[in-house]
């Protein structure tokens, strides 16, 4: 193992650990101010992907707006689905309600399918196939790209918990309900921006799993699996902990590629892709609810 592959497999790792992040968070927040495990975020990620594609190479609109376009919609329909079919369900019945959301995840899967086809289309982002080298190591420039596009992303969404009225107004619903409402605190209204933003970040993680060479297909969906075991490490109500997670998770991912051909081939080809939940099996034995979360958080 060379120091160019160590880099390569650090970079990349990154890159797939800040798409996991911010489909941990966008989860997080949801799951904080709802109590509902929304699986529905991989429907997002379609969103996003398939709306940029559609916008950006099918209508031939500037990449950068069909971007915009696609967080503006995968925040609407996120509100919608949350403020609508979900609200139907009580606070008490929270497997019915994640059974709901899997359900329209593969609803939305089904649909992309049908409309765009399986095979992988490319999703016109400006950085495309371009390579760097970085002291030996040959690094996608989209990896770059979306690690720096994840970092602003997240310090972005974490400056909004932390200081906005509407992210003081989530915490303090989150810590104590009933002390917020007689507060004057709106439930609504925070209930509506963890949907809002959970939205929005599940159809940014989509773009970026789409860039360079992996495109866009039905199969992207597969990502919010894969970033229910990062939120679990990290806590399942704990902002932190999902950004800590996904980093973690994409990072070990990628360096359990680079060692499978040697160190890890017994454990055959696929053990990458299973190395995730192999983590979230291990996390809820030792310790359920993750590195940052509280006490109070029980095995499901």
């Amino acid at each position: 193992m060379t120091q160019a592959e160590i880099i390569q497999a650090l970079v990349s790792g990154l890159a797939l650990g800040a798409s996991y992040a911010l489909l941990a968070v966008g989860v997080v927040a949801v799951y904080s101010a709802t109590g509902i495990l929304n699986f529905a975020q991989g429907a997002f990620v379609l969103i996003g992907a398939y709306t940029t594609y559609q916008v950006g190479v099918v209508w031939g609109l500037p990449f950068l707006l069909a971007v915009l376009s696609s967080l503006v919609i995968g925040a609407a329909l996120s509100t919608l689905t949350g403020m609508t079919l979900l609200r139907r369900f009580s606070k008490d019945a929270h497997f019915p309600a994640v059974m709901a959301t899997v359900g329209l995840l593969f609803l939305v899967q089904a649909l992309a399918a049908g409309v765009w086809g399986d095979e992988a289309r490319d999703l016109g982002d400006p950085w495309g196939l371009q390579i760097v080298k970085v002291a030996g190591a040959v690094l996608a420039l989209s990896d770059v790209w979306t690690i720096a596009t994840g970092a602003v992303l997240l310090i972005g969404v974490f400056a909004l918990i932390r200081f906005s009225p509407i992210g003081l107004a989530m915490r303090a619903t989150v810590s104590d309900e009933e002390a917020a409402v007689a507060q004057g605190i709106s439930t609504r209204s925070v209930t509506v921006f963890a949907w809002s933003l959970g939205g929005a970040l599940g159809a940014v993680a989509g773009i970026l799993l789409a860039t360079g060479a992996s495109g866009v297909n039905s199969t992207l969906s597969v990502a919010a699996f894969a970033a229910l075991p990062a939120m679990v490490l990290g806590g399942i109500d704990s902002p932190l902990g999902a950004l800590v997670g996904g980093l973690f998770m994409g990072v070990a991912q990628q360096f359990a590629i680079l060692l499978q051909p040697s160190v890890l081939e017994p454990l055959g080809a696929g053990f990458p892709g299973v190395l995730p939940y192999l983590i979230l099996i291990v996390m809820l034995v030792v310790r359920p609810q993750g590195i940052f979360g509280t006490q109070s958080v029980r095995r499901f």
